[in-house]
């Protein structure tokens, strides 16, 4: 069996034991190309946490695919990642492609404003979405006003922080007050490539299922 195939039958046990299986969810990916993320990319570990994302796209999304977007300073939204393309994905996409701003400082918002400008305005349906936003520290103060303004939009923001960073903007998330419902959740893996598909999907979709009561309860979804 394949990692993909192998890593899918694991979000599968996960769905079922977070009472998921019958939801259906546009996923993406937003990952952060900040100088202090050099390593991480040269070393395949990009690379492996796209696979493992990827096997929750293929579980959770109709089209089997994954949405990408890569952001230090500036952003690029990425053609969609699927199992045909996986292999080299990090390669061809994101290291060898010279249109992507890569390795300069954070700025967070205009990343997130073209994720709701996608799911929202270019591709509006009724259908969830479960973004997974990959981020090993220094997120400026103004995300959080992003997320407040998006709480009304069926965008659930999953942050993952990766490395030793404190993670100071992230770690207020849950006691974020302003928003309609709590639509975002943060989980420090500081070396995510240690942390077994079993534990990552688990906290992965630890509160997902969470927001999607209460969205629908509130009538976003």
């Amino acid at each position: 069996m394949s990692s993909i195939d192998l890593r899918k039958k694991i979000v599968g046990f996960t769905l079922v034991k977070k009472q998921l299986t019958n939801v259906k969810a546009r996923v993406g990916i937003v990952l952060d190309i900040t100088g202090s993320m050099r390593n991480l990319y040269s070393s395949g570990v990009v690379q492996e946490v796209v696979e493992r994302i990827l096997a929750v796209a293929c579980q959770l999304d109709d089209n089997g695919s994954l949405d990408v977007w890569v952001y230090d300073t500036e952003f690029s939204r990425l053609p969609p990642v699927t199992e045909r393309d996986l292999g080299s994905y990090v390669f061809n996409h994101i290291m060898n492609n010279d249109s992507i701003h890569k390795f300069g400082r954070n700025n967070e918002p205009p990343v997130m404003e073209d994720v709701i400008q996608k799911y929202t305005r270019e591709e509006k349906d009724a259908t969830p979405v479960f973004i997974i936003f990959i981020n090993d520290g220094g997120v400026v103060k103004p995300t959080q006003k992003v997320i407040m303004a998006s709480s009304a939009l069926p965008i659930f923001w999953q942050f993952v922080g990766i490395g030793d960073s404190d993670f100071e903007v992230l770690k207020k998330l849950d006691t974020m007050g302003g928003r309609l419902v709590d639509n975002a959740n943060f989980i420090h893996l500081d070396r995510i490539e240690e942390v077994n598909d079993e534990q990552l999907y688990d906290q992965l979709l630890n509160e997902f299922p969470q927001w999607l009561k209460a969205a629908k309860a509130k009538r976003i979804l």
